[in-house]
């Protein structure tokens, strides 16, 4: 978690930024950042070195992304909650959360970086079906971690005043 809460720091996720981030369409418009990263980069095949231009302004995106949208009307939105629980999960060294939800949040974490190795793999080796695995691997991970995150959102939000005063 600690590296987490570097790279979240990296992203500058100052209280105004997490509440803009848990704008839905801050969510939606990540997820497929990893599939198109991964076609940029197989691009090369294709278009040779301007595939490294789709590969900036997909890195560019990914950066940011957490400040881009508005902060949102209302945190009632599946997406708004995935992003209000990775904010407690991060906060976990803070506000210790229960044990189960840190278990699971790490294990999904793990999966969704296994992902990575058949997808790596298949990018070298232009592997289109390894490719394929790898992505769907890491992305239906990352929603399963997503989906935890919510949970863990409403279980913590209920024990902790201030969590629950991010609703509205």
């Amino acid at each position: 978690m600690a590296v987490m809460g570097r790279l979240a720091a990296s992203f500058a996720m100052t209280d105004p930024v997490w509440d803009r981030h848990s704008n839905p369409w801050s969510g939606a418009t990540r997820l497929p950042v990893l599939p198109l990263l991964a076609l940029a980069i197989y691009g090369r095949v294709w278009i040779g070195a301007w595939c490294l231009i789709p590969i900036a302004l997909l890195l560019v995106w990914t950066w940011v992304n957490p400040g881009a949208f508005p902060p949102p009307t209302h945190t009632r939105h599946w997406l708004s909650r995935a992003v209000l629980g990775e904010r407690v999960w991060l906060n976990a060294g803070t506000v210790p959360i229960p044990g189960h939800h840190a278990r699971a949040a790490t294990w999904l974490s793990a999966l969704a970086v296994l992902g990575l190795i058949p997808l790596a793999w298949g990018l070298w080796g232009l592997l289109p079906w390894a490719v394929m695995l790898g992505c769907t691997l890491s992305v239906m991970a990352k929603l399963w971690f997503l989906d935890r995150m919510v949970w863990l959102f409403q279980d913590m939000a209920a024990q902790h005043p201030p969590y629950g005063a991010w609703l509205r």
